[in-house]
């Protein structure tokens, strides 16, 4: 069984990806964490104005989210990958949860996109909208 759990480091998705280590732990399965790294067109075309490597940019952003992550994968009792993707986290969850042929797709309810996601919606909505398989969307705190 392969489970795909999206990470942000926000609070919500460190509650998901805690749910996800659990079930993974209870069923055997092995665990995906997936961080999507997505830059709008919007600031792209603002930074152009700017000089700046975007390079280092995305790969300090990168490292911020996994510093929060991996203090809490580290030690986890699952066979575990880590995976960095590129692109709009929706769609770049599924289409990489269908590559690896995933049983269970798990996020949390809302993520670091509050306003974002008011106006185009969220990506835990999308995920369950496009999603070939289950997905577990956790809202409530982890205990």
């Amino acid at each position: 069984m392969i489970i795909v759990v999206g990470a942000d480091g926000s609070d919500r998705s460190i509650v998901a990806l805690r749910r996800a280590i659990q079930f993974a732990d209870a069923w055997g399965a092995q665990l995906h964490v997936v961080h999507v790294m997505h830059i709008p067109s919007s600031l792209l075309g603002a930074l152009s104005q700017v000089p700046t490597d975007l390079a280092s940019l995305e790969q300090a952003q990168r490292q911020m989210v996994w510093n929060v992550i991996d203090p809490v994968i580290e030690g986890a009792p699952v066979d575990m990958e880590r995976v960095d993707l590129d692109g709009y986290p929706a769609d770049a969850i599924v289409e990489y949860a269908k590559k690896v042929k995933a049983d269970l797709i798990v996020v949390g309810s809302r993520g670091r996109g509050e306003l974002a996601a008011l106006v185009l919606g969220s990506t835990s909505h999308r995920i369950v909208h496009i999603s070939p398989c289950d997905v577990l969307v956790v809202k409530a705190p982890f205990e």
